[in-house]
């Protein structure tokens, strides 16, 4: 698997670049309408970068919210740059996120999965809740994390 710096979003210009990698996948090849994409959610996010060979190729957030009585981390919006996947970026960029939200003190995770990926998501130890749903038009799968702690 080849290697991937990933650092938290600290400056305006990483801001930038990460949100052109979001526009790119989301917006231009998924579809995704702006006003959907730019959810409000952003300022009260932390947001990680990615760089291969100093290049900004992917980036991804998380956030706290409510689930079944419990405050959880819900890890949301990865992408990767499409010349860059496929080379286990996406895996690195999980592992780089749950290893921040545990630092953060939580131990439960939770994914709205684009239904094609819940496989891969699965192999990341994440189980679907059974909670289906379209977002964007693009179908979805709950998925939680309980690691223990």
């Amino acid at each position: 698997m080849a290697h991937m710096d990933v650092t938290p979003v600290q400056r305006e210009t990483d801001w930038e670049k990460a949100r052109a990698i979001r526009t790119q996948v989301f917006i231009e090849e998924q579809a995704c309408p702006p006003e959907e994409e730019w959810d409000g959610h952003d300022a009260t996010s932390r947001h990680v970068l990615g760089r291969v060979d100093g290049t900004a190729v992917a980036t991804a957030r998380w956030r706290t919210v409510p689930h079944e009585e419990e405050i959880v981390a819900k890890l949301e919006r990865f992408a990767v740059l499409s010349d860059y996947r496929g080379e286990g970026y996406g895996t690195q960029l999980v592992h780089t996120v749950l290893r921040d939200a545990r630092r953060a003190g939580f131990d439960t995770f939770l994914v709205h999965a684009q239904a094609h990926l819940r496989d891969w998501y699965e192999t990341l130890g994440f189980e679907s809740t059974g909670r289906t749903f379209e977002e964007v038009g693009i179908p979805h799968v709950e998925m939680i994390r309980r690691d223990d702690s």
